[in-house]
């Protein structure tokens, strides 16, 4: 499994989503990055902050595969499950459609 070091620039407001635990919350951009995280609670530092847009403040991306040197694409359907903070981000790809759920435990 190869890791790679990606550069990130953060989307519109409107293409977060919220994820929560009643104790903090992350904001996931349509591209599959985490770009805003405090854990364990919401007055904590951010692990995460690549929302304030430079490459020093990370970022996760879960996500398909892409060609180097290319922008990962964005979910092509998000939906909440039921009345849950559960979200499904999905890709559809040559190969297949790729599905991530994230939620908080």
């Amino acid at each position: 499994m190869a890791v790679r070091l990606e550069t990130h620039v953060a989307g519109r407001i409107e293409d977060y989503a919220l994820i929560g635990d009643m104790q903090t919350a992350a904001l996931v951009c349509r591209d599959g990055t985490v770009d805003w995280l405090c854990l364990p609670r919401f007055d904590s530092h951010a692990v995460f902050a690549g929302l304030l847009g430079t490459e020093e403040h990370g970022f996760w991306r879960l996500g398909p595969a892409r060609a180097d040197g290319t922008q990962p694409p964005a979910a092509d359907r998000r939906r909440y499950r039921g009345d849950s903070l559960i979200l499904e981000s999905e890709w559809d790809t040559p190969r297949g459609t790729v599905r991530v759920t994230d939620f908080m435990p």
